[in-house]
């Protein structure tokens, strides 16, 4: 590996689980807010014709 690419594995942490538990219990209530949300509807609608979009096109 050449001297002037950081290491890939410097940059990686380990987080405790206790930790990754926490931030879901806190971030999914509010991803299922905005999917009930008119925006979160609306967006989710858009996203899923580009993405029907996108198989036709394959």
């Amino acid at each position: 590996m050449p001297k002037n690419q950081p290491d890939k594995a410097a940059h990686e942490i380990e987080l405790p689980q206790a930790i990754i538990e926490t931030f879901a219990r806190f971030l999914v209530p509010e991803i299922r807010k905005y999917y009930d949300s008119e925006q979160g509807q609306r967006e989710f609608a858009e996203w899923q014709e580009a993405q029907k979009s996108k198989s036709y096109k394959m």
